[in-house]
């Protein structure tokens, strides 16, 4: 199957300009949405400009539309841990830059497709992620990503040559580059990169380690 051949009659939606340069995508989880603000500052500071907000945090879709304004067309503000279909779409209705679910949920992925918004469906299994690359998913979200390591995406380019891939969950900082070189098309992180942030720890260092991860990978890219 051909990048662009997809189960709807949509055309799959294509990953940001700002998702191919930078390669990496900041996960946030907090009590509130209200304290996304300087958390999103001190990772766009390190260079890190793909933000997913999480729907298991408090006020993220009230949010959204006040992030989205602040922080500008630099910025790339997505939402996670969609896992209905109205949760797709009051994300979209909100602004959403683009969707993640840790699930294949063949409607979620169609609504996205459907309105042209990039939607990377979760998936484990080759069963689970083929399903939601035919769907239609500008990625596959290869969740839990540290229960199988790098290696397993070159097992899944055998049957499935032109799928993508984006592995999440306990991916470390140093490991981000494995990831890269394995042919992910970009690395999800949470608490490894953002650390005690949301606990009063230091931003500063948040900026640091935003740094550091994307020049990790941009070092790999450009070795490639």
């Amino acid at each position: 199957m051909s990048p662009n051949s997809v189960e709807t009659h949509f055309p799959r939606p294509a990953p940001s300009n700002i998702l191919l340069q930078t390669r990496v995508v900041a996960v946030l989880r907090a009590q509130h949405a209200r304290e996304y603000n300087p958390v999103i500052q001190a990772l766009v500071d390190g260079g890190v400009l793909s933000i997913e907000l999480t729907l298991s945090t408090d006020g993220v879709i009230n949010e959204l539309p006040r992030l989205r304004a602040e922080f500008g067309p630099v910025v790339e503000i997505g939402v996670g841990t969609v896992t209905t279909v109205d949760q797709a779409h009051a994300a979209m209705e909100a602004g959403a830059d683009y969707l993640v679910t840790p699930i294949t949920d063949p409607e979620i992925v169609k609504a996205a497709v459907k309105r042209g918004i990039p939607i990377f469906p979760g998936g484990l299994t080759p069963t689970e992620l083929h399903k939601g690359w035919t769907l239609g998913g500008t990625a596959v979200k290869l969740f839990p990503a540290s229960t199988v390591g790098p290696a397993y995406i070159a097992q899944l380019r055998g049957p499935f040559p032109d799928i993508a891939v984006v592995p999440s969950g306990g991916i470390a900082i140093d490991d981000a580059p494995a990831w890269i070189r394995a042919g992910a098309l970009a690395v999800s992180l949470g608490g490894p990169l953002i650390g005690d942030a949301f606990k009063g720890g230091s931003l500063a260092r948040l900026t640091e380690r935003a740094r550091l991860v994307r020049r990790l990978v941009d070092e790999t890219g450009s070795a490639k």
